[in-house]
């Protein structure tokens, strides 16, 4: 499955963006969809996930209650809703899929087959 993330861009603090990963695949509703960010110097680090179908979704502490991941199979994208945003969420977004994860392997990049591009986001303070 081909990949494509968009809606980064430069916001201030406090405001919002919302993130979006278009799939290629018709069988979309089959994949776990992840967000991972990386910011300059540091390691990629999870964000989301969303479980397969309409799925329970997974955050990390860092964003709970500030990030919401929904998914739409009809059109075969995952959005990321990211809200109350700081200056520490800077860092390119990317977002994941792949269909054979269990829960465990939710947060982890490497367990991952298809990717996007990274879409940058700016929190400005």
């Amino acid at each position: 499955v081909q990949l494509q993330a968009s809606g980064g861009g430069l916001v201030q603090a406090g405001g919002s963006l919302r993130l979006s990963c278009a799939a290629s695949s018709r069988t979309f509703r089959s994949y776990v969809v992840g967000w991972f960010r990386q910011a300059p110097g540091k390691e990629r680090e999870f964000v989301a996930a969303i479980n397969r179908s309409v799925g329970s979704t997974y955050y990390a502490d860092s964003v709970k209650g500030r990030f919401t991941m929904s998914r739409d199979n009809a059109k075969n994208t995952a959005y990321l809703q990211m809200n109350n945003l700081k200056p520490e969420d800077t860092a390119v977004y990317y977002c994941a899929a792949d269909r054979s994860l269990i829960l465990s392997e939710f947060g982890n990049d490497n367990a991952y087959d298809f990717w996007g591009q990274g879409t940058l986001v700016t929190v400005s303070s």
